[in-house]
C-alpha cells in the first residue's frame, strides 16, 4: 500500500505559498488543505479533457481518445477499412463533432462529482496507486455521463446519416452477424451511438488519469520514490 506525503511550499490557486512540515498524508489529505489540493488536481485534468473535447482537431489527434475506442466499434471499423476506408474517417470526424456537441454536458457532471469528494474518498486516493482519484471519479459518474450524452450523440450521428452509410457499405456481409450476434446484418443506430458515447466517456477519463499520473508527484509524491 502506498502512502503519500505532502511537504513544503505548496502553491495553491491564488498563488499564495503555504509552508507545511512533512506529516502523515492521511491526516493532511483529509484536512481542508489536502482536500483542496486533490480536488484541484482532478479539476485541472477535467479542464484539460474539456479543452481537447472542445476542439475537433485536438480530439482527433489525441491518442488517449483512440485508446478508448470500444472493442466492438474497433472491429466494425476494421471491417469498414476493407470496403470503405473513407467511411471510417468520416465516422471518426462525426464522433469528434459529437464530442464538441456534448462536452458542456459532461464537464459540469464531472466538476460536481469532484466537489462532492469526501474524507473517505480522499483516504482511498492517498492509500491507493496513482490513478485512484480518476478511478473514483469514474465510479461515481461513468454511467451518469453515458446516460446524459447518449441521446445527444445519437442525435448528432443520425444528423449525418452515418449508420445508414455503414450499413450500405457492409450490406451482404456475413461478418456483422458474427460480430453483433445472431442473424444481425445491420448496425443498430442506438448501438452505434452507445459505443460512441462509451468512447467519449472513457476517453475523457483516460485524459484525466494521464494528467493525474503526470502531475500528482509534485503534490502527492509517493514515499520511497
Amino acid at each position: 500500500m502506498k502512502k503519500y506525503f505532502i511537504a513544503a511550499a505548496l502553491l495553491i490557486g491564488t498563488g499564495a505559498v503555504i509552508n507545511t512540515t512533512v506529516q502523515s498524508c492521511t491526516t493532511l489529505a483529509t484536512s481542508d488543505l489536502g482536500l483542496s489540493i486533490i480536488k484541484r488536481l482532478l479539476l485541472n485534468g477535467i479542464d484539460k479533457g474539456a479543452n481537447i473535447y472542445s476542439n475537433r482537431e485536438s480530439f482527433l489527434q489525441n491518442n488517449m481518445v483512440d485508446k478508448a475506442l470500444p472493442k466492438q466499434l474497433r472491429e466494425i471499423n476494421s471491417m469498414l477499412e476493407k470496403v470503405a476506408p473513407s467511411l471510417v474517417k468520416k465516422e471518426r470526424e462525426y464522433i469528434a463533432d459529437a464530442a464538441v456537441y456534448t462536452v458542456n454536458i459532461s464537464k459540469p457532471i464531472l466538476t460536481t462529482a469532484v466537489n462532492s469528494l469526501n474524507a473517505q474518498d480522499v483516504t482511498r486516493i492517498i492509500q491507493g496507486e496513482k490513478g485512484t482519484a480518476t478511478l473514483i471519479l469514474k465510479e461515481k459518474t461513468s454511467q451518469q455521463l453515458i446516460a446524459a450524452i447518449a441521446p445527444k450523440v445519437d442525435e448528432q450521428l443520425n444528423q449525418y446519416g452515418i449508420v445508414k452509410s455503414i450499413n450500405t457499405a457492409l450490406s451482404g456481409s456475413n461478418l456483422l452477424g458474427s460480430l453483433l450476434g445472431g442473424n444481425k446484418t445491420t448496425v443498430n443506430a442506438g448501438g452505434l451511438s452507445q459505443l460512441a458515447s462509451e468512447q467519449l466517456v472513457n476517453g475523457i477519463f483516460n485524459i484525466i488519469e494521464d494528467y493525474e499520473i503526470q502531475n500528482s508527484k509534485s503534490l502527492l509524491g509517493p514515499l520511497g520514490k
